[in-house]
């Protein structure tokens, strides 16, 4: 049997007790307004393989989910910041010429809107005058300049009582914030600027071993094998040979765990940029001498991070292969977060990909995977029921990073 029939058999039969746990370990803990989760699915093994809090892609959930979302995003809003919190900043990237993400943050928009809020869109620096832009879908997008005004920040006029942010600020935009008093959710500090992924997959795999303990399954079976390699440097020969070795550790590693499961798969690994963002600064090998050997395109490739900084920190990833397919084509689940509320969920499909490819690239469509249908009817949802937990496990994982952060400040 796959792991997801496993999984879903059980989380039904013992679905108060699980939803009571996870209330119980969400309580105290500061969750975004929302957040995303790629997740793999093996058929031995189902895990998170990415965290997003500032997401986009919200134009890609179903029709159904996306008519929930406002509710959701009213009950988090109300409960967070009060019913008087009526004016919404949305701070966006500074993608003006890609007109599928101003898809997504028109969608945001009808969402927010939808939950009773005023919003007005912006960056985070000026501009000379509002930009008119269009998005994919010929929806139209006003954006302004959020200008500091004192300890707070307005939009031509418009003053927020709570700023939501698009902007993963892989750029610190430390002057513009500095002092600040209007709220960002989700905060600055979880940007890119600062944050590692290293931090969020040591407090999942606590996570996905707490849960895998209460439901009694084997916790690898949630779990994902992840290192941090420092100084990571491709034109450096010692530390070069350094990364090969430590691939070749972990492939070992992975090889063993298969064979304790009879797992006949062969193994391979992903080196990622620890504060990456976009798809960027990642390759795939399965072997240490294939770092040994990367050819010029692939080592520049790894030197790519958004806003052109230098990667210095990565991390050596297990990697989990999918086995989920959309009309015979290669496919992964993505499940969204508004707080603690399972919002929408898509699968992203790519036909030129295979099975143990990075999906997230160009060339992705996506197909309906409706998260609202496990209030219908819960037994007969097996995909949005077992990876709409597996995301869940993901945000409490964001809240204890981010509650980690926190402890560090005091």
């Amino acid at each position: 049997m796959e792991i997801k029939n496993h999984l879903h058999e059980v989380i039904v039969k013992r679905h108060k007790v699980l939803c009571d746990w996870i209330c119980n370990k969400e309580d105290g803990l500061i969750v975004p307004f929302y957040s995303s989760f790629d997740i793999r699915d093996s058929g031995s093994k189902v895990a998170t393989v990415d965290a997003n809090i500032f997401p986009a892609g919200f134009n890609n959930i179903c029709e159904a989910d996306c008519e929930h979302a406002d509710d959701l995003a009213r009950a988090y809003l109300d409960k967070n910041y009060g019913k008087n919190a009526k004016k919404v900043l949305l701070l966006t990237e500074e993608h003006t010429n890609n007109a599928y993400y101003w898809e997504n943050v028109a969608t945001l928009v009808k969402i927010v809107e939808g939950a009773g809020r005023a919003v007005r869109v912006a960056f985070p620096k000026e501009v000379d005058s509002p930009l008119n832009l269009e998005s994919a879908g010929g929806k139209k997008i006003t954006v302004y300049s959020a200008k500091r005004d004192g300890s707070v920040v307005s939009a031509d006029g418009f003053s927020p009582d709570l700023i939501i942010s698009n902007n993963d600020f892989a750029n610190e935009y430390a002057e513009w914030s500095k002092g600040l008093s209007t709220t960002i959710n989700p905060p600055r500090e979880m940007g890119w600027y600062r944050r590692k992924k290293s931090e969020f997959f040591k407090e999942y795999n606590a996570v996905a071993e707490e849960f895998a303990k209460l439901i009694s399954v084997d916790p690898w079976m949630l779990q994902i094998d992840t290192e941090v390699f420092e100084n990571f440097d491709l034109s450096d020969e010692g530390r070069t040979d350094e990364l090969a070795n430590k691939v070749e550790d972990m492939i070992k590693r992975v090889r063993q765990r298969y064979k304790e499961r009879g797992i006949s798969e062969k193994p391979f690994v992903f080196v990622k940029n620890n504060a990456g963002t976009y798809g960027l600064g990642i390759i795939q090998v399965g072997s240490g001498e294939e770092i040994r050997e990367l050819n010029y395109k692939a080592r520049k490739k790894m030197k790519a991070a958004k806003g052109g900084r230098d990667v210095s920190e990565v991390i050596i990833q297990e990697g989990i292969s999918t086995a989920v397919l959309s009309d015979g084509m290669t496919a992964e689940p993505a499940i969204y977060l508004i707080g603690c509320q399972l919002a929408g969920g898509f699968l992203r499909v790519h036909k030129e990909k295979g099975p143990q490819e990075n999906l997230n690239s160009p060339g992705a469509v996506y197909k309906k995977l409706c998260v609202s249908d496990l209030e219908i009817n819960i037994h007969g949802r097996l995909l949005e029921n077992v990876y709409g937990w597996v995301a869940r496990l993901g945000l409490l994982a964001i809240g204890r990073e981010y509650k980690s952060y926190l402890a560090t400040k005091k």
